[in-house]
C-alpha cells in the first residue's frame, strides 16, 4: 500500500476532489471524458437493439402472431375436391370406365364455443411469451447498465490511484533528496520504492481490467469501441425517493413479475372453461356435389346435404349424421350413420379436477406474488435511504480524513509524529474517496433496483417521487 506523499499532496488531493465530485459531477482529467453523449437510457436501448437473441425471439413471436392470425380459418367452410376413375374390364359383360368428379363442403355450425376458446387460450399464450420477451429485453438492458457503472466506478478508482501515484512518485524524488543530505534514512528511501511499485502495478492492474470493462460493455453495445459517456459517479448527487406507499402502489399495478402472474392466472381459466364445455357436442353441416359418367362431357350429376353431431366424453365418444340428396332425374337418397365407442379415454374424466387445482396454484402465486411487489418496492426505498445515508456519512468521511491530515501536519511541525505517520493520514483520505465512490455506486445500484421494481426507465424514479408527491 502507498505510504508516502509530498506536503503538497492534500492541497492537490483537494483539487482533485473538487474536480472529480464537484456538485456538476466527477470530470475526469483525461480529455478522452470531458465531452459525454451516451447516457443510462440510450445505453440500455442500444444494448435490447443490439441483441441478436433478442432479435430471433421477436422473429419467433412474429411467426407465431401470424399463424394465430391465420387460425382464423377453422371458422370458415372447409371444401374438398376429389377426382377418381374406375375402369373394369370384364370377360363377361361390357367394360365400364366410370369418371367421377366431386366438390365437398364442411362448416361448422356450433361447438359450444370450444373453437374460440381454443383460440383465446393461444392469443394468452402469445400475450404472456410476448411479456417473458419483454423480460428478457429488460435483463439484457440491465446488464447493459450494471456494465455502464462498472465502468464509470473503475475510472472513477484509477483516477483517485493515479492522482496518488504522482504524489507518491514527487514524495520519493524529495526523499531521495533528502537521504543524500543525510537528513533521512536508507531504509525510508527502500520502503518507499517498495511503495511506488506496489501502487503502479496496481494502476496497471485497474487499467487492463478497465480496457477489459470497456470492450465488454461496447461489444454489449454492438460497437467496436465504447463512445463518450454522459453519465457520472457524483459522490455529492443526493437522491429523490418516493413514500413507501406510493412505491408499493404502483408496484402492485406495473410489477413485470406481477403481470406475468395476472397472465398465468388468466390462461388458467381459460383452460377450466374449455374443459368444461368438452362434453357439448359439435355440429356440423356438409354438403356434396358430383359429376360422373362414362364418357366426356359427364352427363350424371348429384348432390347432397347432411348434418353431423359429434360428442365426445370420456366415457362415451359418438357420433351421428343423417343426410339426403338427388340424383337426377329421378332417384333421391338418404343416409343415416351412427357410430359409438364407450369409454374412450376415462383418465380425460380428471381433466377438470387437474384444471381446477392448476387455476388455484396459479391464484396462490398471483397473491404471493402481489404481497411480494409491495414488500420488494418498500424494501427498495428503504434500501435507496440506507445507501444514500452511507453515502453521505462516506462524503464526511472524506472531509474527516482531510481534518486529520491537518491536525497530524501540525503534529509533525511540533515533532510529536514522525514524516511516516503523516503519510498514513494521506493513505487513509485517498481510501476514504474510494469508498466514497463504491458508497455512490451502490447508490446507483438501489436506485436502478427500485425501478425495476416499479417498472420505470432508467432515470425515471426522481420523476415518479415528485410527481407522487405532488
Amino acid at each position: 500500500m502507498m505510504r508516502f506523499f509530498s506536503r503538497a499532496a492534500i492541497p492537490a488531493l483537494f483539487l482533485i476532489s473538487a474536480a472529480l465530485y464537484g456538485q456538476d459531477g466527477p470530470v475526469f482529467p483525461s480529455g478522452e471524458y470531458l465531452r459525454r453523449s451516451l447516457s443510462f437510457a440510450a445505453a440500455a436501448e442500444m444494448a435490447v437493439a443490439s441483441s441478436s437473441d433478442l432479435k430471433n425471439a421477436y422473429a419467433s413471436q412474429g411467426l407465431k402472431e401470424r399463424a394465430w392470425t391465420l387460425g382464423l380459418r377453422a371458422y370458415f367452410p372447409r371444401l374438398g375436391l376429389s377426382v377418381s376413375e374406375n375402369d373394369r374390364l370384364q370377360q363377361l359383360g361390357p367394360d365400364s370406365f366410370l369418371k367421377n368428379y366431386g366438390i365437398s363442403v364442411d362448416q361448422l355450425l356450433w361447438d359450444g364455443g370450444r373453437t374460440s376458446m381454443s383460440r383465446k387460450l393461444e392469443r394468452m399464450e402469445l400475450n404472456l411469451s410476448q411479456t417473458r420477451l419483454g423480460r428478457m429485453a429488460s435483463d439484457i438492458a440491465e446488464s447493459a447498465l450494471t456494465a455502464y457503472r462498472n465502468v464509470l466506478s473503475s475510472r472513477a478508482v484509477l483516477a483517485i490511484r493515479e492522482t496518488a501515484l504522482e504524489s507518491l512518485t514527487e514524495q520519493r524524488r524529495i526523499l531521495a533528496e533528502e537521504t543524500a543530505l543525510g537528513l533521512a534514512l536508507s531504509l525510508d528511501l527502500a520502503e518507499a520504492d517498495i511503495s511506488l511499485a506496489e501502487a503502479k502495478i496496481e494502476i496497471r492492474q485497474l487499467r487492463s481490467d478497465l480496457e477489459e470493462m470497456e470492450k465488454q460493455f461496447a461489444e454489449l453495445l454492438g460497437l467496436d469501441s465504447l463512445p463518450l459517456l454522459e453519465e457520472t459517479v457524483d459522490i455529492r448527487r443526493g437522491i429523490m425517493l418516493p413514500e413507501a406507499a406510493a412505491a408499493a402502489s404502483l408496484a402492485e399495478q406495473r410489477n413485470p413479475e406481477l403481470e406475468e402472474a395476472r397472465f398465468s392466472v388468466s390462461k388458467k381459466e381459460g383452460e377450466l372453461r374449455y374443459v368444461s364445455r368438452s362434453w357439448i357436442p359439435a355440429f356440423r353441416l356438409t354438403g356434396a356435389f358430383a359429376l360422373s359418367g362414362q364418357t366426356y362431357p359427364l352427363t350424371r350429376h348429384s348432390w347432397s346435404l347432411g348434418l353431423s353431431i359429434e360428442f365426445s366424453g370420456p366415457l362415451l365418444q359418438n357420433s351421428f349424421g343423417i343426410q339426403a340428396g338427388l340424383e337426377p332425374p329421378y332417384d333421391k337418397t338418404a343416409q343415416f350413420q351412427n357410430s359409438l365407442t364407450p369409454l374412450p379415454d376415462p383418465a380425460a374424466g380428471l381433466n377438470k379436477n387437474q384444471a381446477l387445482l392448476a387455476l388455484a396454484l396459479e391464484k396462490e402465486k398471483y397473491r404471493t406474488a402481489f404481497e411480494r411487489a409491495g414488500r420488494s418496492a418498500r424494501r427498495g426505498v428503504e434500501k435507496c435511504f440506507l445507501a444514500d445515508e452511507k453515502r453521505k456519512l462516506a462524503v464526511d468521511a472524506i472531509s474527516l480524513a482531510a481534518e486529520r491530515y491537518r491536525i497530524e501536519e501540525a503534529r509533525l511541525t511540533l515533532g510529536h509524529i514522525t514524516r511516516l505517520d503523516l503519510m498514513e493520514a494521506l493513505v487513509e483520505y485517498t481510501q476514504k474517496e474510494i469508498a466514497a465512490v463504491e458508497a455512490a455506486v451502490t447508490v446507483l445500484e438501489a436506485e436502478r433496483e427500485l425501478e425495476r421494481i416499479l417498472d420505470l426507465r432508467p432515470g425515471e424514479l426522481a420523476a415518479f417521487a415528485a410527481s407522487a408527491k405532488g
